[in-house]
C-alpha cells in the first residue's frame, strides 16, 4: 500500500509539473504579446510622467481558483512593468547611492518564472510537501494498522478514527485555502487534501475487508461517495483530488467485488462514474483526466469480457456499456482538434471489445445486434471528415469476426454479412462520390471481396463451383454499381476511387470466370478482364485503370510460365493439348500486343511488345516441332523486320530484340559446345569432330537462323537503329562464323589422335589460309568501292579483323601450342616442299598487311619476323635430318653443328638486313643471336521504528517536509531578469 501511494505521490507531481510548463507558455505569449501592444501604443502617445495601471487580460478575466491565481498575477503586472521599462512607456527607478542600502522596495518586481529544476529548488520547495502529504496517508495507515495489532480500540472506533482523520486532513486543506495570503503555496492544501481522501478509502475498505462492519453494496456506495468528493474537491483544491478520485473510482469495484460480480449493475457504476469524470474533465479542460477515465473503464470493459461467456443481460449491459465508452462519452468530452485523435481511438478500442463480445458470446444475434449498433453509430461518426474512416475500421473489424466464426449455420451468416454490407456498403456508395474518397472506396472493394472469400471459405464443397461462380458476379456488381454512379463525376479522376472499384470488380469477374469454366481457360479469363481493363481506361481517360490492367497482365503472363505448356518452348513435349496451349498463349499474346499498340505508358508498351512476341513464339511452339522451333524464331524474326519497315524508327525494336534473343538461345547450345572446345583447345587439346554438334543442328540453330537474321537486318534497314544493326550484324557473324568452323572441321574430320598426326598441321594452314584471304578480300572490295547491305562505311575493318586473326591463330596453335618441333604432325617429307613454308609465309603475308594498315605495328612486326624466321630455320633443318615427323627423339651430331651455323647465318643476316634499312631492332637481334543513497534514509532508516514511534515518526516527517517545502517557497526566490530590464 505504501509503495502504491508513493506512485500516486509521483504521478501528481508529474502533473504538477506539466501545469507549470504551461504556466510558463502562457506567460511567455503574454510578454509577446504585451511588448507589441507597447510597441504600437509608443508613436501615438508618448511618455507624459505617469504610470497607468495595464489592462486585465483574458485570463485575468476568467481565471479558475486553483491556488496559483496570486502568482501568475504577480508574474503578469511584473511582465507588464518590464515591457513598459523596455519601450520607454516607464523610467526605471533612480539608482540608490553607493555608500547607502538600497532600500527594500514594497513589492518585488519579478520576471517572468521559468521552469526551474536545480537540486535546491526540486528538493527543497517542491517535492518536501507531495512527499509530505504522501507521509500523512501513510501515517494514517498506520495508525489504523497500530490500533488493530495492539488491540487499544474497537474496530468501529479505529474506522470513524480514521474518517475523522481524513476529514480533519481535508479542513485543513481548506484552511490552507483560506489563509491563502499566508501560506501562499498551493500545494500544502493540495497534498493535505489528496492525504485526506486516501485515508478515507482506506478507512471504508478496512471496513469492508477487514472488519465486515459494512457489506459490498455500502462500501461500494462509500468509495463512490469519496470519488464523488474528489471529482468536488478538484474544482477547488485542483487536480491531484481530481486524480485521487480517477484512481479510487476506479479501482473500487476490484477492492469491493468478491466472486462473481454483478455485471450489470458493475457497467451501471461504470458508466456514471466514468461519464462524470469526463463531464468533469470538460469543464476543467483536464483531458488527461478524461483519457484516463475511458481508458481505465475500457478496461474494466476487457475485465469483463474476458471473465468467459456472459448472459443475455450481462451482454446487454457491457455492450451498451462499450457503446457509450466508445462513441457517446468521446464526442461529449472532447471538441478540441486533439479530440478527434482520442474519439477515433476510442471507437476502435470500442469496435475490438465489441468484437470480442460477439466471439465470448457465441456470435449469437444479441451479441451481431449490439454490433450493428456500434456499426450504425461509427457510420454516422463518419459525418465528419477526419472520423470517416472509422467505418472501414468497424467493417473490417465485422469482416474479421465472419472470418473467424465456427462453423456458422448459413442463413444466419448470410443474414449477418448482408446486414454489415448494407450499413457499411451503403454509406460508403452514398458517400464515395460525395464527400468520400479512397477509403469508401476501399471500403467497397474490401466488403465484396471479403464477403466473397467469407463464404467460400465457409461453405464451398466440390461440385458448388458454378453456385460461387454466380456468387462472385454477385459480388462484383457492389464495385460495379459504384462505378456506375461515378461515371459522370467531375472529381473521379483526381484518386484512385474509380481504378480501385474496377480492380475489385476484374477480380471478381477472373474469379468468377475460374470458377465457371474449365481450369485451363483462366489465362484466356484473364486475358479479356485485362483487355477489358485497358478499353475501360481509354473510355473512362483514368490512367490509373490502366496500370491495374498491367497488374492483371502481369498475372496472366505468370499463369502461363507456371503451366506444363513451357516445356514446348524448348522442344519437350507436354501433356496439355496443342490446341488448347494455342488457345491459351494466343490469347494472352493477343492481350500483349493489345498493351503494345493502345496504352500510354511508353515504358510499358515496349515490354508489352517484348513479351507478345515471345507470347507468339510460345503459341507456335505448341504445334511447330522442336527440331525447328530455332528456324521458326528466326523466321519471325524476319517477318518483324518487315513490318518494321512501314513503322517508325524504333518503334519494333522491343519486339525484334526479343525474337533475336530467341534466336540466340537456340544458339547457345551450339555456341557453348564449340566455345568449350575452343578454350579447351588452348590448353593445347586438340579440336575433334566427335567433340562437336552434329552438322543437322548446326544447320538448324546456327546457319538457317543466322542467314535469316541477316535477311531481317537487311530489310528493316534503318528503322531499328545503328547500335542495333550493328549488335544484330555481330551476332549473326559470330553464329554464321561458328557453323562454318564447325562445316570445315567435317572436311578433314579429325577423330582421334593419329588423324591430328596426320592431317592437323594441313587442317590449320588452310584455315588460317581462308582468313588471311578473305582479310585480303574484304580489302581489295574496299579498294574497289564495293558495298553491300551491311551497316558498316568500309570493309577496311572487317579485313583487318580477318587478317588479324588468321594470324593469332598461325601464332597461338602452329607456333605454341601445336609446334611440330614438340606436338607430333607430320609437316611432309621433302625439303622446303612441304607445309612448313606455306604456313610460315602466310605469317609473313598477314604482318605485311598489318603493317601497312598501321603504322605503329611496324616494330612488332619487325620482331615477329625474327622470331618467325629462327623457328622457320630450326624446323626446316629438323626436318632435313629426320623427315616428316619433328619429333622423332635423338640428336645427331652433324644436325646439332648445323644449328649452330644457322644461328650465326640468321644473325649475319639480320645485321645485314639492319645496316641497310637502318633498322636498330634488327642489328641488336643480330647481336641477341649471341546511483542509491537517498533512498536507503528514508526507506530503511525510518523501518526500523515500530508501534507508536514509528507513527510518531512518520507524522514529523510528514509535517517537516510540508513545512520545509513551505519555507522554501517564501525564503527561496528566482533571481530577477535582468535582461528583460533597462539599466540606469
Amino acid at each position: 500500500m505504501f509503495m502504491a501511494l508513493v506512485l500516486l505521490v509521483f504521478g501528481v507531481l508529474l502533473f504538477d509539473m506539466r501545469g507549470r510548463l504551461k504556466a510558463a507558455e502562457q506567460r511567455l505569449a503574454v510578454l509577446e504579446g504585451g511588448a507589441a501592444l507597447a510597441r504600437a501604443a509608443l508613436a501615438p502617445q508618448p511618455f507624459d510622467g505617469e504610470v497607468r495601471p495595464s489592462r486585465p487580460t483574458p485570463w485575468d478575466e476568467g481565471r479558475k481558483d486553483d491556488g496559483s491565481d496570486a502568482a501568475e498575477a504577480r508574474a503578469l503586472r511584473s511582465a507588464a512593468i518590464v515591457e513598459r521599462r523596455a519601450v520607454g512607456l516607464e523610467p526605471p527607478p533612480p539608482a540608490a547611492p553607493i555608500d547607502e542600502p538600497m532600500a527594500e522596495p514594497a513589492e518585488r518586481i519579478e520576471a517572468p518564472r521559468h521552469p526551474s529544476f536545480s537540486f535546491e529548488d526540486l528538493f527543497g520547495r517542491r517535492l518536501p510537501i507531495w512527499a509530505g502529504g504522501a507521509t500523512l496517508a501513510v501515517a494514517g495507515v498506520l495508525l489504523v494498522k497500530y490500533s488493530i495489532d495492539a488491540g487499544l480500540l474497537s474496530p468501529l472506533v479505529r474506522i470513524v478514527m480514521g474518517l475523522l482523520f481524513g476529514g480533519a486532513l481535508i479542513g485543513g486543506a481548506e484552511l490552507a485555502l483560506r489563509q491563502e495570503e499566508r501560506v501562499r503555496d498551493p500545494r500544502v492544501r493540495q497534498a493535505l487534501s489528496g492525504a485526506g481522501l486516501a485515508t478515507l478509502y482506506v478507512s471504508i475498505l478496512a471496513a469492508h475487508t477487514l472488519y465486515g462492519l459494512i457489506g459490498p453494496g455500502i462500501a461500494f456506495v462509500g468509495l463512490a461517495g469519496v470519488t464523488g468528493l474528489a471529482m468536488a474537491l478538484s474544482l477547488r483544491f485542483g487536480a491531484p483530488s481530481a486524480l485521487l478520485g480517477l484512481v479510487g473510482g476506479l479501482a473500487a469495484p476490484a477492492l469491493v467485488e468478491a466472486g462473481q460480480p454483478n455485471v450489470p449493475l458493475l457497467s451501471c457504476y461504470l458508466a456514471l462514474a466514468v461519464g462524470g469524470l469526463t463531464v468533469l474533465s470538460r469543464t476543467q479542460r483536464w483531458m488527461w483526466l478524461g483519457v484516463s477515465a475511458l481508458i481505465g473503464g475500457a478496461g474494466w470493459g476487457a475485465i469483463m469480457l474476458a471473465m468467459g461467456a456472459l448472459d443475455w443481460a450481462s451482454s446487454l449491459s457491457v455492450g451498451l456499456l462499450v457503446l457509450m465508452l466508445g462513441v457517446g462519452l468521446p464526442l461529449f468530452a472532447f471538441s478540441e482538434t486533439r479530440g478527434t485523435l482520442l474519439r477515433v481511438g476510442a471507437a476502435i478500442v470500442a469496435a475490438a471489445q465489441m468484437a470480442a463480445l460477439v466471439a465470448t458470446g457465441g456470435f449469437g444475434l444479441l451479441q451481431w445486434g449490439l454490433f450493428g449498433l456500434l456499426s450504425v453509430a461509427l457510420v454516422w461518426l463518419g459525418r465528419e471528415a477526419a472520423l470517416r474512416p472509422l467505418a472501414a475500421v468497424g467493417a473490417g473489424v465485422a469482416l474479421l469476426l465472419a472470418a473467424v466464426w465456427p462453423d456458422p449455420e448459413m442463413g444466419r451468416f448470410t443474414l449477418v454479412l448482408l446486414g454489415m454490407v448494407a450499413i457499411y456498403g451503403g454509406a460508403a456508395i452514398w458517400r464515395v462520390w460525395r464527400v468520400g474518397g479512397l477509403v469508401e472506396a476501399g471500403q467497397i472493394a474490401g466488403l465484396a471481396l471479403g464477403g466473397f472469400f467469407l463464404g467460400l471459405g465457409h461453405f464451398w464443397r466440390a461440385g458448388l463451383d458454378g453456385e460461387f461462380a454466380l456468387l462472385a458476379l454477385a459480388a462484383a456488381a457492389l464495385p460495379g454499381v459504384a462505378m456506375a454512379l461515378g461515371w459522370r463525376c467531375e472529381g473521379r479522376r483526381n484518386n484512385a476511387r474509380f481504378v480501385t472499384l474496377a480492380s475489385a470488380g476484374a477480380l471478381l469477374l477472373v474469379i468468377a470466370g475460374g470458377l465457371g469454366l474449365a481450369d485451363w481457360m483462366l489465362p484466356v479469363v484473364v486475358a479479356a478482364v485485362t483487355a477489358g481493363l485497358l478499353v475501360l481506361a481509354e473510355r473512362a481517360q483514368d490512367p490509373r485503370v490502366e496500370w491495374s490492367g498491367w497488374a492483371f497482365a502481369f498475372a496472366a503472363v505468370v499463369l502461363l510460365a507456371g503451366s506444363v505448356e513451357m516445356a514446348r518452348l524448348w522442344g519437350q513435349t507436354s501433356t496439355n493439348l496443342p490446341a488448347q496451349g494455342v488457345l491459351r498463349w494466343g490469347a494472352v499474346a493477343a492481350m500483349a500486343a493489345l498493351f503494345a499498340w493502345r496504352a500510354k505508358f511508353a515504358e510499358g508498351r515496349m515490354v508489352a511488345q517484348g513479351v507478345a512476341v515471345l507470347l507468339a513464339y510460345g503459341a507456335a511452339a505448341q504445334v511447330v516441332p522442336g527440331l525447328w522451333l530455332a528456324v521458326a524464331a528466326a523466321l519471325g524474326l524476319a517477318a518483324l523486320a518487315e513490318g518494321a519497315r512501314r513503322l517508325a524508327v524504333g518503334r519494333m525494336l522491343p519486339g525484334l530484340a526479343v525474337a533475336a534473343l530467341l534466336v540466340l538461345l537456340w544458339a547457345c547450345w551450339p555456341l557453348g559446345m564449340w566455345l568449350g572446345r575452343a578454350l579447351l583447345s588452348l590448353t593445347a587439346e586438340p579440336m575433334l569432330v566427335r567433340d562437336l554438334p552434329a552438322p543437322g543442328a548446326v544447320l538448324q540453330r546456327l546457319a538457317l537462323p543466322a542467314l535469316l537474321l541477316g535477311l531481317a537486318l537487311w530489310r528493316a534497314g534503318e528503322t531499328v537503329g545503328p547500335w542495333a544493326r550493328r549488335g544484330g550484324w555481330i551476332m549473326a557473324g559470330v553464329m554464321a562464323g561458328v557453323a562454318v568452323h564447325i562445316g570445315y572441321k567435317q572436311l578433314f574430320g579429325l577423330t582421334g589422335p593419329a588423324d591430328v598426326t596426320r592431317l592437323a598441321l594441313a587442317e590449320r594452314t588452310v584455315w588460317e589460309a581462308l582468313l588471311i584471304g578473305a582479310g585480303l578480300a574484304f580489302q581489295r572490295w574496299d579498294q574497289q568501292g564495293l558495298r553491300l547491305p551491311f551497316p558498316l562505311a568500309t570493309w577496311q575493318p572487317q579485313g583487318l579483323a580477318a587478317v588479324t586473326t588468321g594470324l593469332a591463330h598461325m601464332l597461338v596453335y602452329t607456333v605454341v601450342l601445336h609446334d611440330p618441333l614438340w606436338f607430333p604432325q607430320q609437316v611432309g617429307s621433302l625439303p622446303l616442299a612441304n607445309l612448313l613454308p606455306p604456313a610460315f609465309g602466310l605469317a609473313f603475308v598477314a604482318l605485311l598487311v598489318m603493317e601497312q594498315s598501321w603504322q605503329w605495328a611496324k616494330r612488332p612486326a619487325d620482331m615477329l619476323r625474327m622470331g618467325l624466321i629462327a623457328w622457320f630455320g630450326l624446323a626446316m633443318l629438323r626436318q632435313i635430318f629426320v623427315g616428316s615427323l619433328l619429333t622423332v627423339p635423338g640428336l645427331g651430331q652433324a644436325e646439332d653443328i648445323l644449328r649452330s651455323v644457322l644461328a650465326l647465318g640468321l644473325a649475319i643476316g639480320f645485321l645485314l638486313w639492319g645496316i641497310r634499312k637502318r633498322a636498330r631492332d634488327w642489328r641488336i637481334a643480330s647481336l641477341l643471336l649471341m546511483l542509491a543513497a537517498v533512498a536507503k534514509v528514508f526507506l530503511f532508516d525510518a523501518s526500523g521504528l515500530t508501534g507508536l514511534l514509528r507513527i510518531a515518526s512518520f507524522l514529523a516527517l510528514g509535517f517537516s517536509l510540508i513545512g520545509i517545502g513551505w519555507l522554501y517557497n517564501r525564503v527561496l526566490r528566482e533571481p530577477v531578469n535582468n535582461s528583460a530590464t533597462i539599466a540606469a
